[in-house]
């Protein structure tokens, strides 16, 4: 037996190390996970809650529509329940989106350094993926244009971008989707959105009615704290999403995923508290490179990617002997480590961490 020849070279996706591992393998009391941009402060009270409830229908099929967690969503965003369609992660929308739209042969156009996941499931529909350089660690939203052609079939934004954390602006968006044939379908990845406080970040939702060929996708997963649960979900023009729907798996959100989402919806309380604290912890880890002399892209996410001038995957086992676990080996950036912003108790033990590494012989320079 024989799988297709266009996946054979595609690599898994490899998550974070486990905290449990890095514990047993090198016999570390405390261990902190500082590398899959989790949340540190948990999720809503209110969605655990929600969970134990549900636990008395753990033998009952979920909703297959995720109609009440669909009618909350779109009464939360102003616009339509059949503008929303539910993934399990923003993760599966994009597999979606690319399984719907996709042909072999089809160009899809994104940036040389971003979520991995979009070249990922553009390469199993063996389409042809189209990355272009960015620009001090942005989206280069006039070269991507010019890379639009009558073979484009999709572009994927993602903003603020993982990994480098920085954002387009509000009229860079505005001038790049007016640019793009109606024909071409732009996925704007907003799964960081709920972190941003720079006022020239702009809200892809506002721009859906101007632009039908706009898909937003959203996640529980990061600043809600939903990350086991699974739960992502896409906005957009309700004919493109009735087109996206075919290839959805049945029952694809479980009911605690949907009852903590809808839960987690209502607690804005919640979602505000851990922006401010985010925005703390960022200036906290800006104000630590700067002392440590460490470049890094401005961050308007919960993560933030630092130049550390020695080949990232040298830090990355340093810093993991020290009980720090840190993501590595971005594409285009082999000397930059990826920081997800903790707990101020985290943040000061990373880079206490840090400072010593670099202080250490054990890691040569670059």
């Amino acid at each position: 037996m024989q799988p297709k020849p266009n996946i054979v070279h595609l690599p898994a996706y490899q998550p974070g190390k486990p905290v449990e591992d890095v514990q047993r393998e090198l016999g570390l009391a405390e261990v902190i996970k500082l590398a899959s941009n989790e949340n540190p402060y948990g999720s809503s009270p209110k969605a655990k809650e929600a969970i134990a409830r549900e636990a008395a229908n753990i033998s009952v099929y979920p909703d297959g529509a995720s109609i009440k967690l669909t009618e909350a969503v779109a009464r939360h965003y102003g616009v339509n329940p059949d503008q929303v369609i539910f993934g399990a992660g923003a993760d599966e929308v994009i597999m979606m989106i690319a399984r719907a739209y996709l042909r072999p042969g089809d160009e899809t156009v994104m940036a040389a350094s971003t979520f991995s996941q979009y070249r990922h499931h553009a390469e199993i529909e063996n389409a042809v993926t189209i990355e272009v350089p960015m620009k001090d660690g942005k989206h280069d939203l006039p070269a991507m244009l010019a890379q639009v052609t009558e073979r484009t079939r999709i572009v994927w934004i993602c903003n603020p971008n993982n990994p480098t954390g920085t954002i387009v602006t509000r009229d860079e968006l505005e001038s790049f989707l007016t640019g793009v044939p109606s024909s071409v379908m732009v996925v704007l990845d907003e799964a960081y959105a709920e972190y941003v406080t720079d006022p020239a970040y702009p809200n892809g939702l506002e721009l859906l009615k101007r632009f039908p060929n706009l898909v937003v996708l959203r996640t529980f997963s990061k600043i809600y704290g939903l990350a086991s649960l699974r739960v992502g979900y896409g906005i957009g023009e309700a004919s493109v999403i009735r087109s996206i729907n075919p290839v959805r798996l049945p029952f694809n959100t479980t009911r605690f995923a949907q009852a903590a989402a809808l839960a987690a919806l209502e607690d804005q309380a919640f979602v505000g508290e851990c922006r401010r604290k985010n925005h703390e912890g960022r200036q906290v880890l800006k104000q630590a490179f700067d002392r440590l002399g460490l470049d890094s892209f401005p961050a308007h996410g919960n993560f933030v990617l630092v130049d550390v001038r020695r080949p990232s995957t040298e830090v990355f086992d340093a810093l993991l002997r020290k009980g720090v676990i840190v993501r590595p080996g971005h594409k285009g950036y082999p000397n930059h480590i990826r920081i997800t912003v903790g707990s101020p108790d985290q943040n000061g033990k990373l880079i206490a961490a840090l400072e010593a590494v670099l202080r250490e012989d054990q890691v040569p320079r670059a």
